[in-house]
C-alpha cells in the first residue's frame, strides 16, 4: 500500500470539493462548541467533570440523560385564569342555558325544551397559538366540546331541525372543536377527544387515536396512529371531572385528556380557517345534557 493511502499520513482532497469547504468538514471541537446555543432550562447536569481537549479547549462533561418533569394539569406558569368562578365577566352566553354554580360554569338543556346547539363564548381574547387547560364533565346524555380559533355570526350550515327556535348568531360558533360526548351509545362515546370542525363542511378531520395532515390542495391524510380508538376511551371518565388540554401551534393542534394524547390535526394550509386567530368557547348539544367546566387557564403564545 502506498504512503498516500495510509491512514493519517496525508489527506487527498477529492477533485469535486473546493478547498474553501474543507473547514466545514474538519471543524475543531472548540468551533463546534462555540456554535451551540442551548437554553439554560434545557441543559442536563453533567455525568462527569469537564475535560480538556487535544488543543487545550475546555470540553463540557457528557450530559446525563433524564426524564422530563411529570405531566401536571395544575401547572400554570405563564397562564391566566379566564373564568373567575363567580360571574360570566368576559363571556357571552344565553342565560336560559348557561349559569354559574358553586364556582362551576354549567350549561344545561332540558327534556321537552329543545333549543338547538348552543355556545358560551369567551370574548376576552382572540388567539391562534396557545395552551388551554381546564376540567370538564358531561352528564345526563348529549355532548358538546371546546371551541377554539372560532368565529361567531356564521349562519348554521345545515337545515335546522323542525320545531327549534331560530339560532342566535351572536352565540353561534364556527371553527375547530375538541369533542366531548356522554356515552349514550357506542358511536357517541367514540367522539370524545377527536378533532371536529363545527358548523363547516370539513367535519371530522382526526378521529380519536389519529394524527392526520392536510397539505395545500389535498384532503387530510393519516400520518400516524396514537392508539386504538376504543381503547383510548378508557382514559375518559364518565360522570366525573376530566382534565382536558388543547395545544395549538401554527398548523398543529393537539387534544389531550387526563394526560393522554387523543388526536392531532396538522393543517399546512396557511390560509385555512383553522389557522386563524379566533375565539374560545364551549358547545352544548340540543338533546338533554349537562356540561360543567371549571379551572379554565389560558396561556397565549401569539
Amino acid at each position: 500500500m502506498s504512503p498516500s493511502h495510509r491512514l493519517g499520513t496525508r489527506f487527498l482532497r477529492p477533485s469535486f470539493l473546493p478547498a474553501t469547504m474543507l473547514g466545514l468538514f474538519f471543524l475543531t471541537p472548540a468551533a463546534v462548541l462555540v456554535a451551540q446555543s442551548v437554553p439554560p432550562a434545557l441543559e442536563s447536569p453533567p455525568a462527569r467533570a469537564p475535560q480538556t481537549g487535544p488543543h487545550g479547549e475546555k470540553l463540557p462533561g457528557m450530559p446525563k440523560f433524564h426524564d422530563p418533569a411529570p405531566y401536571d394539569i395544575d401547572e400554570h406558569t405563564g397562564y391566566k385564569q379566564i373564568f373567575d368562578g363567580k360571574t360570566f365577566t368576559g363571556w357571552d352566553a344565553d342565560p336560559s342555558i348557561w349559569r354559574v354554580e358553586d364556582g362551576v360554569m354549567i350549561g344545561e338543556t332540558l327534556e321537552g325544551k329543545p333549543k338547538g346547539n348552543n355556545y358560551i363564548v369567551y370574548r376576552g381574547d382572540k388567539t391562534r397559538d396557545f395552551d388551554l387547560k381546564l376540567k370538564m364533565k358531561i352528564e345526563k346524555g348529549g355532548g358538546g366540546g371546546i371551541q377554539y380559533r372560532s368565529v361567531t355570526g356564521t349562519p348554521w350550515t345545515r337545515a335546522q331541525p323542525e320545531g327549534l327556535p331560530p339560532y342566535d348568531l351572536k352565540f353561534m360558533m364556527t371553527g375547530p372543536q375538541a369533542d366531548f360526548w356522554f356515552p349514550v351509545r357506542a358511536q357517541a362515546a367514540g367522539h370524545t377527544g377527536q378533532w371536529y370542525s363545527e358548523n363547516t363542511m370539513q367535519g371530522i378531520l382526526a378521529y380519536r387515536g389519529q394524527v392526520t395532515q392536510a397539505l395545500p390542495g389535498e384532503t387530510n391524510r393519516l400520518v400516524a396512529t396514537i392508539g386504538d380508538k376504543q381503547a383510548l376511551g378508557g382514559y375518559v371518565k364518565v360522570n366525573e371531572w376530566n382534565d382536558y388540554e388543547i395545544i395549538a401551534r401554527g398548523g398543529v393542534m393537539m387534544h389531550i385528556m387526563n394526560g393522554q394524547l387523543m388526536a392531532i390535526f396538522i393543517d399546512d394550509n396557511k390560509d385555512s380557517v383553522n389557522n386563524q386567530p379566533g375565539l374560545i368557547g364551549f358547545e352544548i348539544e340540543s338533546q338533554p345534557c349537562k356540561i360543567s367546566v371549571r379551572d379554565i387557564w389560558l396561556r397565549k403564545l401569539d
